[in-house]
């Protein structure tokens, strides 16, 4: 069974770096199949794709954070790790991280962690 744990900071402070990682298990963060995504939800509002790193190491970003945006990976750990650089008003939220894979065309997110909220401190 994969499983996928966020973890990071709960808070951060304007114009800092967030970074969170995400630790998976029962499942290689190298096989080609699959593909790590980070993706988030700000309160009151939808899912927002942020960006993914793909089994042979390749990254993608949303173009809207393209800019601010890194995922890396830690093949020995299992980990898959964001940073958010800039942080502004418009980033709290709860990170997920999540497993995709296309299936029939389509783009399916099978597993996902529980989730890490991010607040902005003062």
């Amino acid at each position: 069974q994969v499983q996928l744990q966020e973890s990071g900071p709960g808070l951060v402070k304007p114009s800092q770096t967030l970074s969170l990682t995400c630790t998976v298990s029962g499942g290689s963060i190298t096989d080609s199949y699959y593909a790590w995504n980070w993706i988030r939800q700000p309160p009151g509002k939808g899912l927002e794709w942020m960006g993914v790193i793909a089994g042979d190491g390749s990254t993608y970003f949303s173009p809207s954070l393209k800019s601010r945006t890194s995922i890396s990976r830690d093949t020995s750990k299992s980990q898959v790790s964001l940073r958010l650089t800039s942080v502004t008003p418009d980033d709290p939220a709860v990170y997920y991280c999540a497993r995709g894979e296309v299936l029939d065309g389509s783009t399916c997110f099978a597993y996902w962690g529980q989730g890490t909220r991010v607040t902005l401190s003062s």
